[in-house]
């Protein structure tokens, strides 16, 4: 499922403790399905949310003991060996909703939340499964992941566009003077780049706020956690390297690149 969807971020890679990674494939799938029933097909508004409410449906079936679907089978398993608390697969149903029917953002408030309900439960949610969720290591894993679902906003900028949607607050948009009428034009001027550098600083520095994770976790964790906030920084500084314009190119890592983030994880690792 990972190799067919191209992710951003590693899942369950070689680097997670081996005896981890089945648990994590399992909450990948769960929340790797929903994602599609959001986002996938040519599905209708109602029918991406009917497809959603079966998919919590059985979510509480599984958690009564009633599993009989392939993801809720490994997934009661989950619960039952990490004790991975319900409300946080609740919590990545309730963003997957949000896809289907918001597709605009007034204030960074409300980005905010949205993060709060769909890249946080993830990083808290592998904590669990590692045994290291604790009232130092959630919040920083809070802010990594804020910063990384912000830069796969602006990685995506043009995709989610495509979608009808726009996760860049209107209020910045206001800000800068810059307008969708604009972005529907394809205009990629010095407003335009001077609101997604102010975008790119603002997650780079969540990213920064959350690596002192990189040292508090537990020594198996570290230098997976350290490939991912390298890798959120490199993709903001990909963004930096095609003057901030993600309205007609999506930013990706070359395979130097890739290398570099690996050998800089390894400093991390040791520091």
């Amino acid at each position: 499922m990972v190799r067919a969807h191209g992710e951003n971020f590693p899942v369950a890679s070689y680097f997670l403790p081996r005896d981890k990674r089945p648990y994590v494939c399992a909450i990948y799938a769960f929340a790797r399905i929903a994602d599609d029933f959001a986002d996938e097909g040519n599905l209708s508004r109602e029918e991406r949310l009917e497809r959603l409410d079966g998919w919590g449906q059985m979510l509480d079936d599984c958690y009564r003991g009633r599993g009989d679907h392939p993801v809720f089978i490994a997934l009661a398993e989950t619960a039952a060996k990490t004790g991975i608390p319900k409300q946080l697969l609740v919590d990545l149903l309730s963003a997957f909703r949000l896809d289907v029917t918001k597709t605009r953002y007034k204030r960074f408030a409300e980005v905010l939340q949205y993060c709060t309900l769909s890249a946080n439960p993830v990083g808290r949610l592998v904590l669990h499964v590692c045994d290291d969720a604790t009232e130092q290591t959630l919040p920083l894993s809070d802010a990594i992941c804020t910063g990384l679902q912000l830069a796969n906003f602006l990685q995506d900028f043009s995709v989610d566009w495509r979608k009808g949607r726009l996760y860049t607050p209107l209020d910045d948009l206001s800000q800068f003077d810059y307008t969708e009428r604009d972005i529907q034009g394809g205009v990629a001027d010095e407003r335009f780049r001077t609101l997604m550098r102010f975008q790119v600083n603002r997650a780079r520095q969540f990213l920064h706020n959350g690596s002192p994770l990189v040292r508090l976790a537990r020594k198996d964790l570290r230098f997976e956690l350290a490939l991912t906030v390298r890798g959120g920084l490199a993709i903001l500084d990909a963004i930096g390297q095609i003057g901030f314009d993600v309205l007609h190119r999506r930013p990706s890592l070359s395979l130097i690149e890739k290398g570099a983030i690996v050998v800089a994880a390894i400093a991390d690792r040791k520091a």
